[in-house]
C-alpha cells in the first residue's frame, strides 16, 4: 500500500472491513450504528423507496407503470432482491417527484456528517434550499461562497 493511499485511508477515516458480497476487504467510513453491509445498505435504500413510493399515495402497480417495469419487478427494488442502478434512481427519483439526495439520507446518514446531529443540519439545509425560488438561489449562493472564502482565510492563519 502507498503512503498516498495510506494518507487517503486515514483523511476519510476508512477502516478496512469484509462483506458478504464482496470477497476481499475493503474499506469503508463506520456509519453511526457501526458499518452497515452493502446489503443493509440496499434494504435502506428500499425501504426509502417505499416510503416515497407510499407519500405519494401510488401503489406498487403505479409506478411500474410508470417506468415500464411489471409490478413484480418493481416489488424487487423494494425488496432488495434486485440491486437498482443509479439510472434507475435517478428515474425513480424523477416520477416519484423525489430527491434521490432524500433516499440516499435515509440509506447512508453519515456521509453527511461526523456526528447525528451534524448530518442533520446538513440535511435540512439541503432540503431548504432545494425549495427556494432561483432567483433567491442565487444570492443564498452567493451568501455561502461568501462564507467559504471567509473560513478558508481565517484557517490560513
Amino acid at each position: 500500500m502507498t503512503k498516498d493511499l495510506k494518507e487517503h485511508i486515514s483523511e476519510l477515516e476508512l477502516v478496512q472491513t469484509t462483506d458478504p458480497d464482496n470477497e476481499k476487504p475493503v474499506y469503508r467510513r463506520p456509519g453511526f450504528d457501526g458499518i452497515a453491509t452493502f446489503g443493509e445498505l440496499d434494504d435502506r435504500l428500499g425501504e426509502a423507496l417505499r416510503r416515497c413510493r407510499q407519500k405519494q399515495g401510488l401503489s406498487r402497480a403505479d409506478i411500474a407503470i410508470l417506468v415500464g417495469l411489471s409490478e413484480q419487478v418493481y416489488g424487487r427494488y423494494e425488496r432488495n432482491s434486485s440491486k437498482m442502478t443509479v439510472s434507475r434512481l435517478i428515474h425513480l427519483s424523477e416520477v416519484l417527484g423525489a430527491s434521490p439526495l432524500s433516499m440516499l439520507f435515509s440509506t447512508a446518514p453519515h456521509l453527511w456528517g461526523k456526528s447525528e446531529v451534524e448530518a442533520e443540519r446538513r440535511f435540512r439545509i439541503m432540503k431548504l434550499l432545494e425549495d427556494l425560488p432561483a432567483e433567491t438561489m442565487a444570492s443564498v449562493t452567493t451568501l455561502l461562497e461568501t462564507v467559504a472564502v471567509l473560513q478558508a482565510k481565517a484557517g490560513e492563519t
